[in-house]
């Protein structure tokens, strides 16, 4: 999916496959609605103004599980962000 970068002043405005560096750092909603932070990665600016993220972007949540009567992690996005193309694990 080709992303694209916005200019936004929360991270809540942010539609899925955007991206945009806000008041708080970089931050990306993924292809499938899911808010990535990417304070702990490298981001780079592209001169086209796009942006290459490392390591790969891993987004996680909870879950009920029946069986376990707790909530329990999962991940619910994993990928990359190459020049403003999400590319899935």
């Amino acid at each position: 999916m080709r992303g694209k970068r916005v200019h936004v002043a929360s991270s809540h405005e942010l539609n899925p496959g955007e991206y945009s560096r806000t008041p708080h750092g970089w931050r990306a909603m993924t292809p499938n609605g899911h808010l990535a932070n990417l304070d702990a990665h490298d981001v780079a600016e592209n001169p086209d103004g796009t942006i290459t993220v490392s390591p790969s972007i891993k987004v996680m949540s909870s879950r009920w599980d029946e069986t376990k009567k707790t909530m329990v992690p999962c991940q619910v996005w994993h990928g990359y962000l190459e020049r403003g193309e999400w590319l899935p694990a």
